[in-house]
Formats: structure tokens, C-alpha cells, sequence
């Protein structure tokens, strides 16, 4: 099975199944000296890890890494870090009665067909379970753009189903279980969720992602765009249906002279383009918002075939989220945190020696 690797220079391969004996990966590309350990990983691991709110699924995995290698007293060689997270909590049960029928919505039919076979445990391979590793992966990208360069990579939800925040405060995000910025939504997103799950029904989330502080020249045109790269990173993510930068199609309505962000010695006065300009980084925040469909694993019954190409009936029974989008936030954060590594990487290795006479300006105006 190819596409397990993502990257260049920083490259990240993963492997493992939702209800296999673990989930695993490889960090390839890491400069050495940077120190790091597994507490570092585990606070955006507890993040995203399932059983940690009534509006998530209730499988209850710790999520505990382990760093195999490429990490010697505190700091990384600059050799491959080996990563691995053990399944505890895995109820293969769950899913022998829909074994021989195709979740509508789920990747079931696709790799039966594509591969004659499949894990039908809880999605195998398709499984979100696999994210794990990425957010694992990305807070070693998260911790290097920090400290060496000052970039923060801040997530949160910015709407699930038809409630849409109106305030963003990023204090606010990390403080309640749906990674919401405006507080005055908390009240209506826990009624709603509520009254959702005794349906037992699901719905989609729109996840918004920036990165602050960012550099100027990050972005290899013409294929390896930055923007392209980013799109492609977070349609990776499982569940996602749709990626914008900046504006995204909000730019259909809007003139020219409306769109263009207008640049002064003092900066940008805005940032439609999402930080991104001819595919290389402007030094304004990179924005990104990115739509997540409902699962399909729900307990309304709905109508499928079976592998023999009969009609039939399927209700999914265990453990799954009302609602992906709420858990997708440090995994949105995580491969933006990739992608922006990988073209710092590419972009010194190019790079490192142009001079240029022309003055920076700040991302955006005093």
C-alpha cells in the first residue's frame, strides 16, 4: 500500500490499524539538537484522544507514546525517530456483524474493491485511529518552529452544523471539550450535541488553522506551492470534504480592488490571500479552513449492499464521534506544522546564502 509517507525533507511515514496491536511511525529529516521527549508530544496526544468528553467517541485509548530512537539524552541525532502508540482498548466485536456489508459513507467499499480485502475492524487502515501518529509527528515540527523560529500553530472549531462563532479568542479554545474560541457558543454547541447523539445521529464541523509569525519565502512553485501543499496535507486528513485558504471561495463575490491585499512601509492592511502568495509565503498568517463531513458510523439504520452485491441494512453499533471535527483541531495543527517544516527545510537548503535589498514589512499594519 503506497501514500504512507508525507513530505520531502521532513518526511513522516506512518503505520498500524484502528484494532491492531499498535499504531506507529517514522520522523525522517529532523535537524539534530533539538530537545524533545515524549511529554512534549503527549499534551496535543491528550488532545485528541478519544473518551475525553460526552461529545466524543467512548473508546478510551491513553494515547502514551514512546519514542523507539533517534532522540540521545534529550535531543535528537538528526537519525530516524521511531515512534509508537499501543491499542488498549480496542473492541473488535463491535463490527462482526457488519463484517460482510459496506458502511455507506466509509472507505469499506472502496478498499474491498481496490485491495479484495479488507479490515472491517472499525475502518482497519481508514480509520481516523492512524491520526494519532500524525499529531505525535507534528509536535516535533510544532516544538523546532517555536523555539527556532517563533511560529505558533493555533486550531479551533469555527462551526458545527449550523452554529458559527462570531469571536475568536485563543485563550478560550483549549478550555472546553468542542476547541471553541467564543465562550458565548459553549452554551449552544452542548444543547445541540446532546440532542444529536439521542438521535443517534452525526454532523459536520468546519476547523480553522493559522500559523503566526511566519517567515517570508516558504514555497517551492510551481508544483510544490505552499498553499497546494497545504490543501493536500489537510485533505489527507480523514473526513475532510473541502479545503480554503484565506478568503477561500468567499473570493467569487469580491472585486479585485476588494481582494488585492494592499501593501504600506507599515505592512499588509490585510489578509485575504491567507498568507500565501504565488504559491510562497507573504510573512502574514497562514489561515486555512478546511469542511468535515458526518460519519457515516451512526446508529440510524440506512440502506447498503453486502460483498455478494445484495441489498441490505446496516446500523453501526460501538464506539464512534457524533461529531470528527471536534477531535480533528490537533490533527489540523499537526500537518500544517508539517508542511510549513518541510518547506522551512526545503527553503535553507535552497536558499541560505540569497541576499536581498529589499526590506520586510510586517505581516500586518500597526
Amino acid at each position: 500500500m503506497a501514500g504512507n509517507t508525507f513530505g520531502k525533507l521532513f518526511t513522516v511515514t506512518t503505520f498500524g490499524e484502528s484494532h491492531g496491536i499498535a499504531i506507529g511511525g517514522i520522523i525522517d529529516g529532523c535537524p539534530p539538537g533539538l530537545e524533545i521527549n515524549e511529554s512534549d508530544l503527549q499534551v496535543d496526544l491528550d488532545r485528541r484522544k478519544p473518551g475525553t468528553s460526552r461529545y466524543t467517541t467512548a473508546r478510551r485509548e491513553e494515547d502514551e507514546v514512546q519514542i523507539l530512537s533517534g532522540v540521545f539524552e534529550g535531543k535528537t541525532t538528526g537519525t530516524s525517530i521511531g515512534l509508537l502508540i499501543k491499542n488498549t482498548d480496542q473492541r473488535s466485536n463491535d463490527y462482526s456483524k457488519i463484517k460482510d456489508t459496506f458502511r455507506p459513507g466509509h472507505a469499506d467499499y472502496t478498499y474491498q474493491q481496490k485491495y479484495g480485502l479488507r479490515d472491517y475492524r472499525g475502518g482497519g487502515r481508514s480509520s481516523a485511529r492512524e491520526t494519532a501518529i500524525r499529531v505525535a509527528a507534528g509536535g516535533v515540527a510544532k516544538k523546532y518552529l517555536k523555539e527556532k523560529l517563533g511560529i505558533e500553530v493555533l486550531g479551533y472549531l469555527s462551526q458545527l452544523g449550523p452554529i458559527k462563532i462570531d469571536t475568536v479568542d485563543h485563550g478560550t479554545t483549549n478550555t472546553n471539550a468542542f476547541f471553541c474560541p467564543d465562550a458565548s457558543k459553549l452554551e449552544a454547541l452542548d444543547e445541540y450535541m446532546r440532542t444529536l447523539k439521542k438521535e443517534g445521529d452525526s454532523i459536520g464541523a468546519k476547523i480553522s488553522v493559522i500559523a503566526t509569525n511566519m517567515p517570508v519565502g516558504l514555497g517551492e512553485p510551481i508544483f510544490d506551492r505552499l498553499d497546494a501543499d497545504l490543501a493536500h496535507a489537510m485533505m489527507g486528513i480523514n473526513a475532510v470534504k473541502g479545503v480554503e485558504i484565506g478568503d477561500g471561495f468567499a473570493v467569487v463575490e469580491q472585486k479585485g480592488s476588494e481582494h488585492r491585499d494592499v501593501m504600506s512601509p507599515q505592512g499588509f492592511k490585510s489578509n485575504r490571500s491567507g498568507g500565501v502568495l504565488g504559491g510562497i509565503s507573504s510573512g502574514q498568517d497562514l489561515v486555512v479552513h478546511m469542511a468535515l463531513k458526518p460519519t457515516s458510523s451512526i446508529s440510524v439504520p440506512g440502506e447498503t449492499i453486502d460483498i455478494h452485491g445484495q441489498s441490505a441494512e446496516v446500523i453501526t453499533k460501538g464506539r464512534h464521534d457524533p461529531c470528527v471535527g471536534i477531535r480533528a483541531v490537533p490533527i489540523a495543527e499537526a500537518m500544517m506544522a508539517l508542511v510549513i517544516m518541510d518547506h522551512l527545510l526545503r527553503h535553507r537548503g535552497q536558499n541560505a546564502d540569497v541576499i536581498n535589498t529589499t526590506p520586510i514589512i510586517p505581516g500586518q499594519a500597526i
